[in-house]
């Protein structure tokens, strides 16, 4: 286990579980799609994820990125999610499905569903990693959540702080010490 991890709450096995029931879902919701559906991975913390699970579905799928911004270096949302990159695709009269890494407040999930219907798509669904319920702020979910979690700053799997611990293969508890002082 890394040095700044206070404990492990979801190892490798148990997300690779998580992310297999996950493309079992979206395989039936979109079997009848008339066009290939669009996957949009929010990077940077979903990329691990969205990787994993376009891999375990059965249905073909495109793939298109985007960043957006809602925490900066600290360890809470800012409330005001920021597009940093833009699409590189249309998504008008397209089946598109967000894949996200983390529910929190809600913001950023209910801004990017505003963006999406704005730009005319046929179909919009969500699916994230992890569900932070306690910290919602929006009464808004995404239509697939693979965990729910406690109000606890995490990492692993794709999530970081400060850009560190992305690449750990589990997810866990970021030690106190280490993000103290960032809220």
């Amino acid at each position: 286990m890394n040095k700044d991890i206070e404990k492990i709450c979801l190892r490798k096995k148990t997300i690779a579980a998580g992310v297999r029931r996950a493309a079992h879902w979206l395989d039936q919701q979109l079997c009848g799609c008339a066009k290939t559906p669009l996957f949009i991975a929010v990077l940077k913390g979903s990329v691990i994820f969205f990787c994993d699970l376009v891999r375990a579905m059965k249905t073909p799928v495109q793939m298109s990125f985007m960043t957006v911004s809602s925490y900066g270096s600290g360890t809470e949302s800012s409330g005001v999610p920021k597009i940093t990159t833009d699409l590189s695709v249309d998504v008008a009269g397209r089946d598109v499905v967000l894949i996200e890494d983390i529910v929190d407040s809600g913001h950023t999930l209910l801004a990017l569903k505003t963006f999406f219907e704005q730009r005319g798509v046929t179909s919009f669904r969500t699916v994230t990693l992890l569900d932070k319920p306690s910290r919602r702020k929006i009464p808004i979910n995404a239509d697939y959540s693979c965990f729910k979690i406690g109000d606890e700053f995490i990492v692993g799997y794709g999530l970081d702080y400060n850009e560190m611990h992305r690449t750990l293969p589990y997810i866990g508890i970021l030690k106190k010490d280490i993000h103290i002082g960032t809220k």
